[in-house]
């Protein structure tokens, strides 16, 4: 079995991973519109669809100062926190654009000697099953492994798709 590239260039170096998606988008100063209506305001994570080229030139700036590994704009991309905005049918459109977005930057600035990684961000639930707490335990470990199972294959599908 040959080794990744990427566990080749671990071996090799530490790689730095991209940070501060959400800082960075705060930046940019968006109105609701943006985010595709005052429903969606604050739904970093659909950026991806309303504004990629905002997405994407946060991805590039990352890039430009050094980092070896980009995080996709999924942190919530999952069918639970997606929903909160009505969005939850849209797991795979969400985590596809943005992992091609990050792919088609990181593919800018790979080299054959320095190669560029992109990472499927994938956060919190909103829940915790091993609380006590009615509403933050009110979902079970079992319940969560299809939802984060379907964020991640989404990522990783956008990842491999990107021309």
């Amino acid at each position: 079995m040959t080794e990744s590239t990427y566990l080749r260039a671990l071996r090799e170096r530490v790689l730095v991973f991209d940070g501060a998606m959400g800082t960075s988008i705060q930046g940019y100063d968006l109105t609701a519109e943006d985010f595709g209506g005052a429903e969606l305001e604050g739904c970093n994570d659909y950026l991806v669809i309303t504004r990629p080229d905002v997405i994407e030139e946060i991805h590039t700036s990352f890039l430009e100062a050094g980092c070896d590994a980009l995080e996709t704009d999924t942190f919530r991309s999952n069918r639970i926190t997606l929903g909160e905005y009505g969005l939850g049918e849209r797991v795979r459109e969400v985590n596809v654009a943005a992992a091609r977005i990050a792919r088609r930057a990181a593919d800018r600035f790979t080299t054959p000697e320095r190669p560029r990684f992109v990472a499927g961000s994938i956060g919190p639930s909103g829940f915790l099953p091993s609380a006590s707490d009615p509403t933050l335990g009110n979902i079970t470990f079992a319940e969560l492994v299809p939802v984060f199972a379907e964020q991640a294959r989404g990522s990783w599908k956008g990842a491999w798709t990107c021309s």
